[in-house]
């Protein structure tokens, strides 16, 4: 079966992009894929602090609960993160989780291990992001940043949804458009991993 986690980076559980987030969980479970949800404001992550011991050992000195969330994103085959603009980037919980990925990245370009997880196929991910204004650049600067992300942990920005003049709770409620359009998103990240799946065991 399909493990795809599913992270929620916005400060509310039922904000704008966590609505869009479930149907893209929706649409996948639909394709018979396993989604684990987490919701990065229910964790303890600290930030992180450069005390660089991921230089000497390739792991974050820091105890927290950072570690849980990397242990589901190594075991998964997909990755579907949604996050709302907050200065033409992501939320502040979804960049504290992202800058302690250091590690990561210290394995892959510093230390040349390329490890991260049980796979051996790059992983696919869904990034979702919504943001007040119309802004032709709105979504630029977060794409790119989630882009480099998923990098360190294997994974290809396989497929985006970005609403734009989405703001107050409740909004998306009204954007039937891109409801769809994430239900249909999560169906096609669950079915094009399914089909690597398969390859992989032939």
């Amino acid at each position: 079966m399909v493990e795809i986690i599913a992270i929620y980076g916005s400060p509310r559980h039922d904000g704008n992009s966590a609505a869009l987030l479930k149907q893209a969980v929706a649409g996948a479970q639909q394709e018979g894929a396993h989604v684990e949800e987490v919701f990065l404001r229910d964790y303890k992550i600290s930030p992180c602090l450069e005390i660089y011991n991921c230089f000497k050992s390739g792991e974050c000195a820091i105890r927290d609960d950072f570690q849980q969330i990397l242990a589901k994103i190594e075991s998964s085959n997909g990755i579907m993160l949604a996050s709302p603009i907050f200065f033409y980037t992501v939320s502040a919980h979804t960049k504290i989780f992202m800058d302690r990925c250091q590690s990561l990245w210290v394995r892959k370009y510093r230390n040349g291990n390329q490890h991260s997880g049980n796979t051996s196929e790059a992983r696919k991910g869904l990034f979702i992001s919504v943001g007040a204004t119309n802004g032709k650049k709105l979504f630029d600067g977060a794409t790119l940043t989630v882009k480099y992300f998923f990098d360190v942990l294997n994974t290809e920005l396989y497929k985006t949804v970005l609403c734009r003049n989405v703001d107050r709770k409740g909004d998306i409620e009204r954007r039937n458009d891109c409801l769809i359009e994430a239900l249909e998103a999560g169906r096609a990240l669950a079915r094009v991993l399914q089909k690597a799946t398969e390859k992989g065991k032939n």
